[in-house]
């Protein structure tokens, strides 16, 4: 299954006969999950749970809206309620006559009100809900190729964010050794300035290198390694690996957050480090920028 952005649009146009047309359209952006809005005319609601249905077969995330706008190709798009509007302009009367006030109504206030003008369109039937149904899968259809189109562009820039990791993690190994031998020399050299001669010169070379061990950027070097292998491999599998990918961006930021605190307050070929950790930061935050718009 290719990679999917959660960004698309589609809209498909139907006609039920000479009276009546329809429009639907999806429109989709990124969301942690699948979250679904309808704007459909009223008395829809048995055909609004069968699209629900369709749209959770389909897509697995995204706030994805669904608009359907019936369109008459003939005649009158609005109708007078004449009981509504009658009864309120009775009552206006009546109340204007009770206390004594010489007014009359407003028939744009009338207008206003909910109901007062009724749609001409006919009512929603099996026919309708067919035909829209069916125009669905083409709208989906559409949806999904942008959505895969979307996801080919986000997967190629993916892959070249790893590809600069991976040569940020090359420049760090590169100069890792000599950042070792400094950060020795310099322990060293403070160690004798603080104890003297009092402490034998093995046992200080013993917490030296103890301490060095401790300050090696070696294992965070092959665990950033291991994730972005990790995360090309998921983009070559495809399919739905948004989160997966999330989650492995989160710890090669971890990573690079331990390997820059290792390597903090250390001049020469340390600050070399420091450069290309802060690249690697940066090229994970653009990447996770991308990867929260993929399904």
């Amino acid at each position: 299954m290719p990679i999917r952005s959660m960004t698309g649009f589609a809209q498909v146009k139907g006609q039920i006969d000479s009276q009546l047309g329809f429009s639907l359209s999806l429109k989709s952006v990124n969301h942690r999950f699948l979250d679904l809005h309808f704007r459909m005319p009223s008395d829809t609601d048995s055909l609004e749970m069968q699209l629900r249905r369709k749209l959770k077969e389909n897509l697995a995330r995204g706030h994805v809206e669904l608009t359907l706008n019936l369109q008459p190709l003939g005649g009158e798009t609005f109708a007078l309620n004449r009981e509504l509007v009658g009864g309120y302009i009775q009552a206006f009367r009546t109340a204007a006559s009770d206390f004594g006030l010489a007014a009359e109504p407003d028939l744009n206030a009338i207008l206003r009100i909910p109901g007062a003008l009724d749609s001409a369109i006919c009512p929603v039937n099996s026919e309708l809900e067919s035909a829209v149904l069916s125009k669905l899968d083409e709208a989906l259809r559409h949806l999904t190729e942008m959505r895969e189109e979307e996801g080919k562009g986000t997967a190629r820039e993916l892959r070249q964010r790893m590809k600069n990791i991976q040569r940020a993690c090359r420049e760090v190994e590169k100069h890792r050794q000599a950042t070792l031998k400094t950060y020795t020399e310099k322990l060293n050299a403070r160690i004798q300035e603080l104890v003297g001669s009092q402490v034998e010169p093995e046992r200080i070379l013993q917490e030296a290198a103890l301490l060095v061990d401790r300050s090696d950027i070696q294992e965070e070097l092959v665990r950033l390694d291991n994730h972005v292998h990790h995360f090309l491999g998921l983009l070559d599998q495809g399919g739905e690996i948004g989160k997966k990918l999330d989650f492995l961006l989160q710890e090669m930021n971890r990573e690079a957050n331990t390997l820059l605190s290792k390597t903090s307050g250390l001049a020469g070929e340390a600050l070399k480090i420091t450069e290309s950790g802060l690249s690697m930061k940066s090229e994970v935050e653009k990447a996770r920028e991308q990867v929260q718009n993929l399904e």
